[in-house]
């Protein structure tokens, strides 16, 4: 229940993100104002003048993270006056949230959710860098969130009892393995039972499940689906039309990718152990 309460009041912070047209996003200082509950803009204005501070001492540049904006209001007796908007980065939304008033449960949530986006740009700008075994741990992390969010919006949507929910998760993986269900794809994967498929996917095919599972998600929720038929159809037709881009591109299907040796599981054992040898020798503070 707790995370589910999260999730959701993470999307506060997921619905204001602003995309430009070059790809880059940020987020309106006046539209973050009333989501964390400031009701005064003078207010939140302190709060965003300590943060710029905080910026500068960590060696950012205030003018990239804080870019102001000149924008105009309408008056409640007509006209308009200017007034001012910064765009803000995620790197500048995470130090306002370690700025703001900490009494505001909202803001503890704030911190949580930017500081977990502000560590995945930094791995996802380094992703290419990073070796097939933590490409797997960072994507399969991510759609762990994805699909909590997912089973959270489906039965917003109507996918109620188990037996619809069972049938919207297949839909999904029919439409992206090219009618292969779970059983399926467990049975091509010589996987025993109770051994996850996402367990034993390579970074490539997580890939592609993650793209599935947000884009699903999102769309459930931004056409406000209330009937679980509807919703199943759509999991089957976002799987099918993540399966076409592959086609397009000359990819290989997602089905006919290798499964790795090691799971998931075995290669989070083998990093801890990694760390926990490092902590004997004294390179390493680890809280056991």
């Amino acid at each position: 229940m707790v995370k589910e309460l999260k999730a959701r009041e993470y999307k506060r912070f997921e619905d204001i993100k602003q995309i430009r047209a070059d790809g880059t996003e940020f987020w309106s200082a006046r539209e973050l104002a009333p989501a964390l509950e400031y009701t005064k803009w003078e207010n939140f204005q302190n709060v965003i003048k300590r943060a710029m501070i905080a910026c500068e001492n960590s060696g950012r540049s205030v003018e990239e993270c804080f870019p102001e904006v000149r924008k105009t209001s309408n008056m409640p007796k007509g006209g308009t006056k200017p007034m001012v908007d910064y765009e803000l980065t995620r790197y500048a939304c995470y130090l306002i949230m370690q700025n703001g008033d900490p009494r505001k449960e909202v803001i503890a949530l704030g911190q949580t959710y930017f500081a977990i986006q502000t560590y995945r740009q930094e791995v996802a700008d380094h992703f290419n860098e990073l070796d097939e075994d933590r490409r797997r741990l960072v994507v399969r992390g991510d759609i762990k969130q994805w699909n909590q969010m997912l089973a959270e919006t489906a039965h917003n949507a109507g996918v109620i009892t188990n037996e619809e929910f069972a049938i919207f998760q297949n839909a999904g993986y029919m439409g992206l393995y090219g009618g292969l269900d779970v059983d399926d794809i467990h049975k091509k994967k010589n996987l025993e039972v109770g051994q996850k498929i996402l367990d034993y996917m390579g970074s490539t095919e997580l890939i592609a499940n993650l793209f599935r599972i947000s884009q699903t998600e999102e769309k459930l929720r931004k056409d406000e689906v209330d009937n679980a038929k509807t919703a199943t159809s759509i999991h089957y037709s976002v799987g099918k039309e993540v399966r076409s881009a592959i086609e397009k591109i000359g990819g290989t299907m997602p089905e006919d990718l290798p499964t790795p040796e090691k799971s998931i599981q075995e290669i989070e054992k083998e990093q801890m152990a990694q760390l926990k040898a490092k902590a004997k020798a004294g390179k390493l503070m680890l809280d056991e």
